[in-house]
């Protein structure tokens, strides 16, 4: 269970990070001109934080369990949003490559964790 549950912190951790990130966006995106492109930023803000809370969740009703369900859900879905990240955003070089790399990290590392549980749980 430590490494189910080592693994969930770290989804937990990505969560939290990326609830501050869609404060951010919210805010640059607040300081725009009331056009699309304001509006755009906003949704993407609205977007984030609703993946990092869902991220959240799962991470504490599913994968601190150990359960396959919430290791697929979290997998496909946090992995879905820090790809696009290192894609358009960190690739680029439009953010220092630190502190930006935090997220990337907290996703590898609780897909390593959940893996191992996930792994052990079905030998």
């Amino acid at each position: 269970m430590i490494l189910a549950r080592t693994g969930a912190v770290f989804y937990i951790l990505w969560g939290i990070l990326h609830i501050i990130a869609a404060y951010d966006e919210f805010i640059l995106g607040s300081n725009l001109p009331p056009d699309l492109v304001h509006g755009k930023i906003n949704q993407g803000a609205w977007d984030l934080l609703f993946i990092a809370l869902t991220s959240i969740l799962i991470a504490i009703f599913y994968n601190w369990k150990n359960n396959l369900f919430g290791y697929w859900i979290n997998l496909v879905l946090v992995s879905i949003a820090d790809i696009g990240f290192i894609i358009f955003v960190m690739l680029p070089g439009y953010v220092p490559f630190f502190p930006a790399i935090l997220g990337p990290v907290f996703w590898i590392l609780a897909v390593i964790f959940s893996s191992m549980a996930i792994r052990l749980k079905s030998n």
